[in-house]
């Protein structure tokens, strides 16, 4: 099994797109990227760790690729939003990359030159080492089996509803 690393925005609404996807095992809600040790969503949702909301993709690298798992994050995120996704705002929900082997980092970097050259516009994807990924408070986990009428009325509000399903 393998893993990937994602910041795609509100962890929430990026979840369903890999755990419904053949070869990913399992998906799972947190926060990387920042400078405290197990930070709560609170703290990271308004700003005051450095952490952005991730998800880790546990995958099968035999059924799903590295390269598809990137092409699953573009397809469903806003790549030319710098400043966070949709209607959440901040470095929180800004996008990420976790990479863990020069493979990865560059497979990701391949990809984000391809998008920007086939837009013609700047793709806003940070490329960021991996370091720790802390888990989210487990109300977050599967968030959108949990709570689905909540949850399709996040994704309608957030304007993501397009790409997802």
């Amino acid at each position: 099994m393998a893993y990937a690393y994602l910041a795609g925005g509100c962890f929430w609404c990026i979840t369903p797109v890999f755990a419904r996807h053949p070869g990913v095992l399992n998906v799972r809600s947190g926060y990387s990227g920042g400078r405290e040790q197990e930070p709560t969503y609170e703290a990271v949702k308004h700003q005051q760790t450095g952490h952005r909301e991730t998800i880790r993709v546990e995958y099968d690298p035999d059924r799903i690729t590295f390269s598809e798992i990137m092409d699953l994050f573009l397809q469903n995120t806003d790549p030319f939003d710098p400043d966070g996704q949709y209607i959440d705002r901040g470095h929180s929900y800004t996008l990420a990359v976790y990479w863990q082997s020069t493979a990865e980092k560059n497979t990701a970097e391949e990809k984000i030159r391809a998008l920007g050259l086939e837009s013609g516009k700047p793709v806003c994807v940070a490329l960021e080492p991996f370091g720790a990924f802390w888990s989210a408070e487990e109300y977050h986990q599967d968030y959108y089996r949990k709570n689905p009428e909540a949850f399709e009325e996040e994704m309608r509000i957030s304007g993501r509803k397009k790409g997802l399903f």
